[in-house]
């Protein structure tokens, strides 16, 4: 999986980053899966309340769907999240891998210059 996230990231404190980016996934999808296991509950009895037509069902229902409405608000900005996480977590490494190159290409080119 290390490989799948970031395929140029190899030194020991990439390894770390890396880690805890998966560490930071991992949590965000299971407070989604969570969030999406109870919208599954609330749906069932929002369906079970709007057959049995009762109006103390019925008039649950405006809650059960207010709540509804805030886990998927709430999945949203998870999502959100994660997706910013991701593109920082790529720029960083990114610009761990430009450092690298710049400072190996320095080094190429001083040891030009002694040699010249």
């Amino acid at each position: 999986m290390d490989g799948d996230f970031y395929p140029g990231m190899v030194s020991g404190s990439a390894a770390q980053l890396d880690e805890k980016v998966v560490q930071k996934f991992q949590q965000k999808f299971v407070q989604v899966q969570n969030l999406l296991d109870q919208n599954r509950l609330l749906i069932n009895e929002i369906n079970q309340n709007h057959e049995s037509k009762a109006p103390d069902n019925l008039s649950r229902n405006v809650g059960l769907i207010r709540e509804l409405n805030n886990n998927i608000r709430r999945v949203v900005e998870l999502y959100a999240e994660l997706s910013s996480s991701f593109v920082r977590s790529r720029e960083a490494s990114s610009e761990g891998e430009s450092a690298k190159t710049l400072s190996s290409e320095r080094r190429a080119s001083q040891k030009r210059i002694r040699s010249g």
